[in-house]
Order: structure tokens, then sequence, then C-alpha cells
């Protein structure tokens, strides 16, 4: 049987190309990926907010699989309506089908604490006005955020395409000496091949949306799996 150690159930933007390739890389022995998907095209204020509005409908069919959680893969279109919206879309999503929930912002926020990291800086793919709503709600959250930077992209296939050297690169450009960790941010952009030598490079913890969703989802179902490969959140908590 496939998932016998955790069956994780994952709703994804329908435009969404890389989250799933990048679990299943890292997906330890015993544990399988169910995925379902909600329709969002572009990353704007108003399509993430009426993408939110569909995530039962897909809940309803991850529950039909028998999975063991809900994992919300979108981290804008779980911070997007402010400080509390991501846990009263967990809340609502596990009252409809009466299954754990997470979602990608949650585990961001959970990864940035246990790093005990305060001051941080946010590299996206989003364009002013998205990266404006993840500043407020990581500030909501008590971080500092001292730099946050995007590339202005609305096309969410095209954030797909981007290969990962990009964030790498942007990373270690606006980067500054007083920030405890680096914070990725996107499901939808590749970072796993990156952690590992950008941890290095710059000397302190970095955090993408893909690999602090995939660390809480496992810690929740009482994995303590270490992946080297995917930095000191993996190896060290």
């Amino acid at each position: 049987m496939y998932g016998w150690r955790g069956r994780i159930g994952l709703i994804v933007p329908s435009s969404n190309t890389t989250m799933e390739m990048e679990l299943h890389s890292a997906l330890p022995e015993g544990v399988s990926l169910h995925t379902a998907r909600m329709p969002l095209k572009g990353i704007t204020e108003e399509e993430l907010l009426k993408m939110s509005s569909l995530a039962i409908d897909s809940a309803r069919l991850l529950k039909d699989a028998d999975v063991d959680l809900i994992l919300y893969g979108c981290t804008s279109g779980s911070f997007i309506g402010g400080i509390n919206f991501e846990a009263e879309l967990e809340e609502k999503i596990e009252r409809e089908v009466n299954i754990p929930v997470v979602t990608t912002s949650t585990a961001v926020i959970e990864a940035l604490k246990i790093l005990d990291a305060q001051q941080i800086m946010v590299i996206t793919p989003y364009t002013d006005e998205i990266n404006q709503r993840e500043k407020e709600f990581l500030e909501a959250n008590e971080f500092e955020v001292l730099d946050i930077r995007g590339l202005g992209i609305v096309d969410n296939v095209q954030v797909g395409k981007l290969e990962p050297y990009e964030a790498y690169r942007m990373a270690k450009a606006m980067f500054i000496d007083d920030v405890d960790a680096v914070f990725i941010s996107c499901t939808n952009l590749r970072t796993f091949e990156i952690i590992e030598p950008l941890e290095e490079d710059l000397g302190v913890p970095v955090v993408t949306s893909n690999q602090a969703s995939l660390w809480l989802v496992l810690r929740e179902l009482d994995i303590r799996e270490r992946i080297p490969w995917l930095g000191r959140l993996f190896m060290e908590y």
C-alpha cells in the first residue's frame, strides 16, 4: 500500500507546476502525496481570494483518498487575507472534511520561529502589491522584514518556468549581514536545489515555501526524517 507511513493530501493552484515535483523528490519512504487543484492563472489579489473560496471542493475530493492530512499549498493564497486568514482557512476546511489542515503560510511562520529568525529578507516572484500583503502578514506575525523584493510576475505558469538559480542570485545580490534567515516565497518557484548551497554561501538558514510545507506536514505525521540537502530546518529540527 502506498502511504503506509502517511498520506498527504495536497491542494495547489491549477497553474502550479513545481510543488508536486519538489515534494515528490524528497518524500520519505512510505509517505505518499495525493493532489487536487483549484483554478488560478494569475497571482493577483482577486484571483487568490476567489481560489481560496473553492478549497473545500478540492478537500472533499482528497477525503475520498483517505488522506491523513491536507496541505493548502499556496503561499500568497494563504496570506492574502491578512493575519488570521490562514488559520480561518484551515479551520473552515477542517470543519467540512474532518481532516487536519495546514497551509504553506502557517508552515513558513512555524519554520522561521523554530529557527529563531526575527529579522528576515524575502525573495518572491510577485508584484509589489502582493509583496506588500506578504510584508504586512509577516510583520503581523512579529517578524522584521528588512527587505522584500519580487520579480513582478503575474502569470503563474511563468513562475514555474524559472530556474532555481534565479532565486539564488537574487538572494546573494540583496543579502544583508543583519538578517537571521532568508525566506524564498512561492510554492511554484523552484528552490530545492539551491537551499544547501545558499546556506553555505550566506551563513544563515534558508526557508522556502515548499521546504517549510514538507517539513511541517511530516512533523504533523510524526515523521522526523533528516534530509541534508533541504537545509538546517531538516537537519536540526
